[in-house]
């Protein structure tokens, strides 16, 4: 028989050879997966990680690589303070969502007005929309007790619409010929997330999801507050006896990833996407969750990780096209990367055991 029986402590190395071994698995029951939809699993799984890297088009693919890396690492960042100490934010799409309406509002509002302070006031308008939609949940947290997870998943679906009724109302194009969507900021230069380096995939989301990493590191490690926020998650009790206030911090940890997450969203609608419309987000909020949890809640493990999501991303893209599959399939092979994680994390804390069957 096998059972399970706890470790006297977490396994250290396998909480850095875990990822690695759920990256495995999901390749493989993503080649089961492809092979039941009638395709050659050597060759889709090829197609998504390997030829995006070294194949023929590795010169166009690899500039996509930070461009979707960018908002997948700034998000998840975020998440992952909240996530090292129980705090559970699920709505970051949401806090994306509202960045970009923020910040494209400040775009739009100043057209066609040329200045060098408009991207700038654009950062901060998309920081403050995804703070003031990771505010709800927090505040309501803290006074009233609800449950972060639901209200902040519930939020997602209302930013969902505010999108949509600002690209056919308020935010609509009005030289556009009467389809939704705001005017195109990559035609309005004061206004544009451009490349920094052409050719590169190289803006100002890639940067700002490198610092922040860097500066998420330093908090965590050298800071009260980074401690606060470990101790929390580690020994919440041991962290009341310290004089840690768990209000306070549900505010510091939603606040941040709110921030953080508008951010992205405003990086990406002024850049990438290019506009504010129906179909603006694309579930980087929810990808994000993967990619923290990958990462190990670590800033660098999570830079790592955002770039691996990056690939399944492009890759899934170029399957797509060249393989004829579906897009449901890359998502439910994304979604297997988190399932298979959680699944053989289970090893970090408890060790397989192998016993013989009692006799009645």
């Amino acid at each position: 028989m096998l059972r399970l029986e706890k470790r006297p402590q977490p396994s250290k190395t396998l909480s850095y050879v875990t990822p690695v071994l759920a990256v495995l698995i999901t390749m493989v029951a993503g080649g089961a997966l492809f092979a039941a939809l009638g395709k050659d699993p050597v060759v889709a799984i090829r197609t998504i990680f390997w030829d995006p890297l070294f194949g023929q088009f590795a010169f166009y693919y690899l500039p996509q690589l930070l461009v979707k890396a960018g908002p997948l690492i700034l998000i998840a960042i975020g998440l992952s303070l909240g996530f090292r100490a129980g705090i559970w934010n699920i709505g970051a799409e949401g806090q994306y969502i509202l960045g970009a309406i923020f910040g494209a509002g400040v775009a739009l509002a100043c057209y066609p007005l040329e200045a060098w302070w408009i991207f700038p006031l654009m950062v901060i308008a998309g920081a403050f929309g995804g703070f003031l939609w990771a505010m709800i949940p927090a505040i309501l947290k803290v006074r009233f007790g609800t449950n972060e997870i639901l209200v902040s998943l519930m939020l997602v679906y209302v930013a969902e619409q505010l999108l949509a009724s600002m690209s056919i109302g308020l935010m609509k194009n009005p030289d556009g010929y009467g389809f939704p969507g705001s005017r195109n900021l990559q035609q309005y230069p004061s206004a544009h997330n451009a490349e920094l380096i052409p050719d590169t995939g190289l803006h100002w989301g890639v940067v700002a999801a490198i610092v922040v990493a860097i500066l998420a590191y330093i908090l965590l490690n050298r800071h009260i507050l980074g401690f606060q926020i470990r101790l929390t998650g580690e020994a919440p009790r041991a962290a009341r006896f310290a004089g840690v206030k768990p209000p306070r911090l549900v505010l510091v940890c939603m606040g941040t990833a709110g921030a953080l997450a508008g951010m992205a969203g405003m990086f990406e609608v002024a850049g990438p996407a290019g506009q504010i419309s129906a179909g603006f987000n694309t579930g980087y909020g929810f990808t994000a969750i993967i990619v923290a949890f990958l990462g190990r809640l670590h800033p660098f493990g999570i830079v790592l990780a955002g770039l691996l999501m990056a690939l399944t991303y492009i890759g899934g893209e170029a399957a797509q096209s060249a393989l004829q599959l579906p897009g449901a399939a890359i998502q439910v092979f994304q979604g297997m990367l988190l399932f298979f994680l959680l699944a053989v994390d289970l090893l970090t804390n408890y060790r397989i055991r192998l016993t013989k069957r009692e006799t009645a």
